[in-house]
């Protein structure tokens, strides 16, 4: 699976490759997937193969290697519908496949998830699960938990309807759906259902925290990472962002946008429920990846979830109540004051809160929020976990909107700009439970690709001038760096050959929201691209250009 665990840690135990031999690092071939947007997937290794999945039109493929240079097995062409493009909101980008069971599963940018036999490379089923004509894509990482194959949707900015499905992986048969707006019976919601706050409880929220019917164009999709505790027997994933931006066209909480969800893996029924960013005001959605490990709390162990949010926070929660027990800053805030543990309450500025007609400058972080989809990785050894992220301000200026089917319904014109001190990206490493930063790297564009650590003590992660880099896992100390032949947005994975030696791998081809400048050929001079990422990324071009090329690592 591309988070190479359930618990969603990105640690590989393996240690041929250490801090003191990195710095001999060596391609070992190269593959180029014939496709030019961008590359944010996890490759995955299954015995002597590799699976890679491209971005639109989702090329899948099967590298051999038990043979020099890794040559196709096989390719899977799914033909996707080519009118999905257009309502991708943020590139046509794919973040990986799952294995289990003799197949690997995918999803397509036109809404479906198909079976395809490992081993021979046929279809083996194929399910519609959304449809794009109505703004809905799938762009996520499916995730396996026993006999279910977990996939959500994309399409929060054009007024979707956001749902986790579950189907049945010999069949393809939907087992159960669980909405992220609508009344209880939608959202899985029933006597179980208890989440720790007060604010989170109450019948049909997923209503009445919403204007008349705005619920069911209200978002909340779930396009990032799944994780699963065995022993709870529980998924925990986030929801996207309630639409439109602009939140004077949505009065109240906005249940259950922007928050995170424990759920029964079999039937989907909720046990717990927390909102991040209740009333969203800035795009900053609760999607990012939860970290399931067991950490000293005031004395005691606790079952806890790690969840580096958007909003800014690092929150560590009780994984079986959901109890919030910190949330500390990891970037700086303007647009909040803090989180408060007994209610459970995000502190929204008054400074900083979006009103129709008005200007807001220097909203703090910006939509893309302290760090978005790209994943963190976490060493059991160090006990630290290792953040890829922006820092990334923004001014912005809401407008009412009104929805069409299948066109952008946002509501807000952004500007983004470098955060404090200029740099545009951080590679941060953050101890849990002291509640800061252990050490940080400052890097001059966004941080958007995924991160890697290994038993080595040796952290990989990629830049969007195209860098892949190897620091210190302890100290941050710059050990060894690679330039690739387009910013890297892609997840690093590590793996043992069938040689038995350890390799590296990662993507390269800049891409995604960041990168759309680029992958899409924007106008530098307009900033308000790509929802105004364009603004702050002006000069990528210079730096590097469209690419996608799988490189592998390896020791000589």
């Amino acid at each position: 699976m591309a988070a190479k665990d359930q618990a969603n840690t990105r640690f590989s135990a393996l240690t041929e490759i250490n801090a003191a031999n990195v710095k001999n690092l060596k391609p070992a071939f190269t593959f180029s997937t014939g496709v030019l947007r961008g590359h944010e997937a996890a490759p995955i290794v299954v015995g002597g193969t590799m699976y890679v999945v491209t971005p639109y039109p989702n090329y899948l493929y099967a590298l051999d290697l038990t043979k020099p240079g890794g040559p196709v097995k096989w390719k899977f062409d799914p033909k996707p519908n080519a009118s999905a493009q257009g309502v991708a909101c943020c590139d046509v980008v794919n973040r990986g496949v799952a294995f289990a069971d003799g197949k690997v599963f995918m999803n397509t940018l036109d809404a479906f998830t198909i079976a395809v036999d490992a081993t021979s490379g046929k279809e083996l089923w194929r399910t519609k699960l959304g449809e794009f004509k109505m703004g809905e894509t799938i762009t996520m990482a499916p995730l396996v938990v026993k006999d279910k194959v977990l996939v959500g949707n994309s399409g929060g900015e054009l007024g979707v309807r956001g749902w986790l499905s579950a189907l049945d992986t010999k069949t393809g048969k939907l087992a159960w759906r669980a909405y992220s707006t609508g009344p209880d019976k939608d959202v899985l919601i029933g006597p179980n259902f208890k989440p720790h706050y007060a604010k989170d409880r109450g019948k049909d929220l997923g209503v009445s925290s919403w204007p008349a019917d705005a619920w069911k164009i209200g978002g909340g999709t779930v396009w990032g990472w799944l994780s699963y505790d065995p022993e709870a027997d529980l998924i925990y994933y986030g929801t996207g962002n309630p639409g439109p931006w602009n939140p004077e066209q949505r009065p109240g909480d906005n249940k259950w946008t922007s928050g995170i969800f424990a759920r029964k893996a079999d039937t989907g029924e909720a046990r717990w429920y927390y909102q991040m960013s209740p009333h969203d005001l800035h795009d900053y959605d609760g999607v990012n990846e939860h970290i399931l490990v067991d950490l000293p709390i005031n004395g005691s162990t606790r079952k806890v979830l790690i969840h580096p949010d958007r909003n800014g926070y690092l929150y560590v929660m009780d994984r079986l109540s959901g109890q919030v027990l910190s949330a500390t800053p990891f970037v700086p805030i303007t647009s909040t004051e803090g989180v408060d543990l007994q209610s459970g309450q995000l502190k929204y500025n008054p400074r900083t809160e979006p009103h129709v007609g008005q200007t807001v400058r220097n909203i703090c972080p910006a939509s893309p929020g302290a760090k978005d989809w790209q994943p963190s990785a976490w060493s059991p050894r160090t006990r630290l976990l290792y953040i890829p992220h922006q820092n990334l301000c923004q001014d912005a200026e809401t407008y009412d909107t009104s929805y069409i089917a299948g066109t952008p319904y946002v509501g807000l014109d952004a500007k983004l700009h470098p955060g404090p001190g200029g740099n545009r990206g951080v590679f941060t490493a953050w101890d849990p439970v002291a509640g800061k930063k252990a050490w940080a790297i400052a890097e001059n564009f966004p941080v958007w690709s995924g991160a890697l650590v290994t038993g080595g003590d040796v952290v990989f992660y990629g830049t969007m001038e195209g860098w892949f880099k190897a620091v210190d896992a302890k100290t941050g100390a710059l050990l060894w760096q690679f330039k690739t032949g387009s910013g890297i947005i892609g997840q690093p994975i590590s793996y043992r050959g069938p040689d038995g030696k350890q390799y590296i791998a990662v993507l390269s081809g800049v891409g995604g929201w960041a990168g759309a400048i680029v992958a899409g050929d924007l106008d530098p001079n307009d900033g308000s691209a790509a929802l105004g990422f364009v603004n702050a990324m002006k000069d990528l071009p210079q730096h590097t250009d469209k690419g996608g090329t799988l490189y592998v690592f390896a020791l000589p």
